[in-house]
């Protein structure tokens, strides 16, 4: 690493003011910020010193995610040969997954990263790391067959019209990655919903068996086939059709504890998605006005993207609740209209989405009225220390 370091320390000159490459100075330090820490140190002020820097964050982050990217691959080739009555082992099966979710990873971050460098070079702004998480989570939250180029195309609208028109990294309102979904399931929808839709790509020019269905577990209950749910064991483990990256609760249940553990994620956002899911599921099982709202509540983090939404998307620390108070609210709030747009809505079987891009908007809201409640309830306690 130290002839490395050597050779970025001789080029360097070139890419800096008035250097015969200074153009392409933002290309040059994402790339030395990437290979290296920056040497940059604060000379004067008051400043909070931490071990936690944005590309830090971001690793942890693609740690947290790699469990979910592992099964995804190894479920992707496992509903391929499920479907063409084929028993393979786990290898074989997560080999065939891998192949099939590489090219949408690789067309993820050159068309996101290749935005986010032109963009860096017309500001002149170093590129930040920020699209290191969106890249991996865009391919995450699509179906396995979906064509390269619409995913490029959504990748595209999420980078450009969910950050840098805002500013970029840290700027943006809405998550990158959900609106990268968003934009693929109302300008395509029939590459989103549908029986055929998760195992189509994969079974191609074969011959799928008789009885064999693709449909999820959402779509499954929105059409009211409540009976032909997988197991709740299957769901859990997440041996079943659907995104690559939100099949399998286990899997992302142990991103949420790396997340956790190491301070990234806010365990009170993920918490309170599950409880307000909780509160709303219980609401209906005691209403039972029909089959779904009788589906015990559990089920539901354990289908479509709950559990993945609640632990990789609803924690944004960009779009979400600043608040301590205020995450409690947002998460809550998540859960339920999760639930509400999933049972009442059919169009919109997978409510998480929708839920989290609707409090995305309403984050700096709930902010502004928990800290203004704070500022009341000081005022008043020294409003009563000052006549006593």
């Amino acid at each position: 690493m130290s002839s490395l370091r050597n050779k970025l320390d001789k080029l360097k000159p070139h890419f800096t003011e008035g250097g015969r490459f200074s153009m392409l100075r933002s290309v040059f330090e994402g790339f030395e910020s990437f290979m290296f820490v920056p040497n940059k140190v604060t000379s004067k002020g008051s400043h909070i010193r931490d071990s936690i820097d944005l590309k830090r964050t971001m690793t942890v982050v693609l740690i947290a995610l790699l469990p979910a990217l592992l099964f995804g691959a190894y479920n992707v080739g496992f509903q391929h040969y499920r479907s063409i009555d084929i028993e393979a082992t786990i290898l074989v099966s997560f080999w065939f997954g891998f192949l099939k979710i590489l090219p949408l990873i690789i067309v993820s971050y050159v068309t996101g990263l290749g935005i986010e460098f032109i963009a860096a070079q017309i500001r002149g702004h170093e590129i930040n790391e920020g699209f290191l998480v969106t890249g991996l989570l865009i391919p995450l939250i699509m179906p396995i067959d979906v064509p390269l180029w619409m995913l490029a195309l959504s990748t595209t609208f999420a980078v450009i019209l969910g950050k840098e028109v805002f500013g970029g990294t840290g700027m943006n309102v809405f998550n990158p990655a959900l609106l990268a979904r968003a934009f693929l399931f109302f300008s395509y929808p029939a590459w989103m919903t549908g029986d055929n839709v998760w195992t189509e790509g994969l079974t191609a020019g074969k011959n799928v068996i008789d009885g064999f269905s693709g449909a999820t577990p959402l779509s499954l209950c929105a059409a009211g086939e409540i009976t032909k749910l997988p197991s709740f064991m299957h769901m859990f483990l997440g041996t079943i059709p659907g995104s690559i990256g939100e099949t399998s609760t286990l899997a992302i249940l142990i991103g949420a504890i790396i997340l956790i553990v190491t301070g990234v994620g806010s365990w009170k956002i993920m918490l309170s998605v599950f409880a307000g899911g909780l509160g709303m599921g219980l609401l209906m099982n005691a209403t039972s006005a029909n089959s779904y709202m009788e589906l015990p509540f559990y089920y539901h983090f354990v289908m479509g993207g709950f559990a993945f939404g609640a632990v990789f998307m609803a924690t944004d620390p960009v779009s979400g609740a600043q608040t301590e108070k205020g995450k409690w609210i947002y998460g809550f709030m998540i859960g339920v209209l999760s639930l509400l747009i999933r049972v009442l809505n059919p169009a919109y079987p997978e409510g998480v989405m929708l839920a989290i891009l609707l409090m995305n908007l309403f984050a700096p809201l709930i902010d502004y009225y928990v800290i203004e409640s704070s500022i009341r309830k000081r005022l008043k306690r020294a409003i009563v220390t000052t006549k006593i």
